[in-house]
């Protein structure tokens, strides 16, 4: 049987960054709102932002992150708090719209051992599901398929927030 390559270049960076010493993206794109759209943030609250994330696990993965930088729940103010949960509603609501998913994963990793990509600074991940978007290429081969491009979603989304009002705090 003949091998085949699945090529996916932009990974590439993710993986350059797992050894160099980086900075907080989120923070870099909190101080640069000039360049949301080139970063790919969604939204901005008064509290909290909503990004994509550049190395998805499926179409469509959210990052939900308070504006301060802060590393734990318990660090959190209530306000920011009740607003990182209502945004987690209305990204669930804009992604139903625009992909269709079949459910979501909703979570938050504590800690590099327990998966935080960037433990410093909190942040929620939101990812659509599809029945069936578990398969051999994840399983055996440890490799997502993505199957829209961030930016051509970014569009979409940003367009259904317009339209619809999104976030509604």
């Amino acid at each position: 049987m003949e091998r085949k390559n699945l090529w996916a270049p932009w990974r590439m960076e993710y993986i350059r960054g797992l050894t160099e010493e980086t900075d907080c993206f989120l923070c870099d794109y909190i101080s640069s709102p000039d360049k949301d759209t080139e970063n790919l943030v969604l939204w901005r609250t008064e509290r909290n932002i909503v990004v994509f994330n550049r190395f998805p696990y499926n179409n469509g993965h959210l990052l939900i992150a308070p504006r301060r930088h802060i590393g734990e729940l318990d660090q959190a103010e209530p306000p920011e708090l009740l607003e990182f949960m209502l945004l987690t509603r209305d990204c669930q609501q804009v992604l139903k719209q625009a992909v269709h998913p079949h459910g979501f994963n909703v979570g938050i990793n504590f800690g590099r051992c327990a998966g935080a990509g960037l433990p410093e600074h909190l942040h929620l991940h939101i990812v659509p599901r599809w029945n069936g978007d578990t398969n051999y290429m994840a399983v055996c081969a440890q490799t997502e398929v993505i199957s829209q491009s961030l930016s051509e979603l970014y569009q979409r989304l940003r367009e259904i927030s317009e339209t619809e009002s999104f976030p509604r705090l």
